[in-house]
C-alpha cells in the first residue's frame, strides 16, 4: 500500500470516491468494470476513456494523481515549445474520429492526457486546432517575469541563464527556475487558456540521465506539465506561494486550495479515466 493511500488496496475506498482514477484502480476493476468505463467516456465525443500517461508524482494532499508532463522541444533560435503530437484520423468504435498521439520512448503520448478539468473542452486539445505549440509568457506570473520578460514573449533558454543558484526566498535557492506560461492558447478567450509550468533545473539534467523518457521529452534541464492540480482543478506553483513551507512543500510544486503536492522532479506513469473532447458542432 502506497504511503499516500489511507486505505487497504483490497477495499478500493479512497480511489472510488475519488472518481475512480489511478492505475492501481483501473487494475483493481474487472474486465466488465472497466469496458462499461470506457464505453461511458468515449462515444459522444472523441478520445476520452482510460488513458496512461506520465506526470508529475502527487505525494501529498487529496490529489489522486500527478499533472500530465508535456514533452519540450527548443528550436534552433533557443525559443521552446510543448510537443504536440500530429493528428490523424481513426476508426473509433464503428465511427471516424480525428486523434492525435505519437511514440516516445517507447510509451503512447496522447492528446488524452490533458483531457480533464474542462481542458478537454479548450480549443489548444483539438488536434486540428492552428497553433504553433510555443510556450509564451503568462501574464501575472512569477516575480522575476515581471522585470525580465514581457507577457505573451514567446519563452527562450536565455531567460533561465540563472537557474544554477535562482532563489526567491521560498525554500532552497539553486533547485531550479520555475515560470508560468501558457501552451496552445493564441487568440482565445482568458478561460480557454492552458496554463502551464515550465522549469529548468540541474535535478532535471540528472534525472534524464537514468530515463529514455526523460531523455526524449526534457532539453537542457528544462521540464515542462499542465499545470491544473488533478484535485479541484485550481492552479499550484513550485516555489510560488510563501505558505507552502507550513506544509513541507516549499521545495515542491503545492496548491494552495486544498495542500495538494507534487514532486516536479519524479515523473512516473499512472492511469485515468480521461474525459472526451466534444464533437464539433
Amino acid at each position: 500500500m502506497a504511503e499516500d493511500d489511507k486505505y487497504p488496496e483490497s477495499t478500493g475506498r479512497r480511489r472510488f470516491v475519488k472518481g475512480v482514477v489511478g492505475s492501481a484502480t483501473l487494475a483493481g476493476l474487472g474486465t466488465a468494470t472497466a469496458a462499461a468505463l470506457k464505453t461511458a467516456t468515449s462515444p459522444t465525443g472523441e478520445g476520452g476513456g482510460i488513458t496512461k500517461f506520465m506526470g508529475v508524482e502527487n505525494t501529498d494532499g487529496p490529489a489522486p494523481r500527478g499533472m500530465p508532463q508535456i514533452p519540450i522541444e527548443i528550436d534552433g533560435e533557443g525559443y521552446l515549445k510543448g510537443l504536440f503530437p500530429k493528428p490523424e484520423t481513426k476508426t473509433v468504435q464503428g465511427r471516424e474520429v480525428t486523434v492525435a498521439e505519437t511514440k516516445i520512448a517507447g510509451l503512447t503520448y496522447s492528446v488524452e492526457w490533458f483531457q480533464y478539468c474542462g481542458v478537454q473542452t479548450y480549443k489548444g486539445v483539438d488536434p486540428e486546432a492552428d497553433m504553433d505549440n510555443y510556450f509564451r509568457y503568462k501574464e501575472g506570473g512569477y516575480d522575476w517575469q515581471s522585470s525580465e520578460v514581457k507577457p505573451g514573449n514567446k519563452v527562450h533558454v536565455d531567460d533561465f541563464s540563472d537557474y544554477k543558484t535562482w532563489g526567491n526566498g521560498i525554500g532552497k535557492s539553486g533547485l531550479g527556475k520555475p515560470a508560468s506560461v501558457t501552451w496552445r492558447s493564441q487568440d482565445v478567450p482568458a478561460s480557454q487558456t492552458l496554463t502551464v509550468e515550465v522549469i529548468r533545473s540541474t535535478n532535471v539534467e540528472e534525472i534524464a540521465n537514468n530515463s529514455e523518457w526523460l531523455k526524449a521529452t526534457t532539453q537542457k534541464g528544462f521540464i515542462a506539465h499542465l499545470n491544473k492540480c488533478t484535485h479541484f482543478c485550481c492552479v499550484p506553483s513550485f516555489k510560488g506561494i510563501a505558505g507552502s513551507a507550513k506544509f513541507g512543500a516549499a521545495d515542491e510544486i503545492y496548491c494552495p486550495c486544498h495542500q495538494s503536492v507534487y514532486d516536479p522532479f519524479s515523473i512516473i506513469e499512472e492511469s485515468f479515466v480521461a474525459l472526451p473532447r466534444p464533437e464539433d458542432e
